[in-house]
């Protein structure tokens, strides 16, 4: 059975990062009858920041079954069953959300999700697609007034240091700007799940997709 895991991030609860990540899950799934989602909202349930319980587990040659890695292996155990994975989340000062990170320090673990060698570091989770939905409120890169966004090659370097490398970003861009903006940014999204999600899954578009028009008309202004 197909089993994909959904992050979704933002404390909003319409907001433009949640919906779209919800459309691409619903996608999905369409494509894999009876798959299973399972949802980690990362606002209602957010997990905690390391503490030095944690630090002094991990730095040591701890088992897994230790209780202190209670909450680690449940995040690690969601994403070691996912087929797929897709989160949805704001861009909050140029990078993650604090939660997110949270949640990144929860599964990324020595010895668990990867190990070190003398090349450097080596995943050993299996690698699957992961697609990342990110709203930001500006523009980034080349269009003016351009941002820094340090959010995509961080995520990049973390799932790959796991052994997650087939990642996609769909980035919604000037989504705190005027109305235009937002339109054209939900266009991008409604493209980019009709084109290049069935060429990243291998799939071609079948009768259970969202239709053009579909659910993203309806969402709010918000990240």
């Amino acid at each position: 059975m197909t089993t994909i895991l959904q992050i979704l991030v933002s404390p909003r609860p319409r907001a433009f990062s949640r919906q779209v990540a919800r459309d691409i899950v619903a996608r999905i799934a369409g494509w894999h009858p009876g798959a299973q989602i399972i949802e980690r909202d990362l606002a209602a349930d957010p997990p905690p920041h390391p503490d030095l319980d944690l630090y002094e587990a991990i730095l040591s040659p701890t088992p897994d079954g230790d209780p202190r890695f209670v909450l680690s292996e449940r995040l690690i155990a969601e994403l070691e069953a996912a087929d797929f994975v897709v989160i949805g989340t704001p861009m909050n000062n140029f990078a993650v959300p604090s939660t997110l990170k949270a949640w990144v320090d929860h599964i990324v673990r020595i010895r668990r999700t990867f190990r070190s060698s003398p090349e450097g570091k080596i995943g050993m989770l299996r690698d699957r697609p992961l697609i990342v939905v990110s709203a930001h409120g500006g523009y980034c890169g080349d269009t003016p007034p351009g941002q820094p966004d340090f959010l995509t090659p961080y995520l990049c370097a973390i799932f790959a240091t796991v052994g997650i490398h087939t990642v996609e970003f769909l980035r919604l861009e000037g989504m705190s700007r005027e109305s235009d903006a937002i339109a054209r940014a939900l266009d991008h999204a409604r493209d980019w799940m009709e084109q290049d999600l069935p060429k990243l899954l291998g799939k071609t578009l079948m009768s259970a997709a969202l239709p053009k028009g579909g659910a993203l008309s309806a969402l709010d202004p918000v990240r």
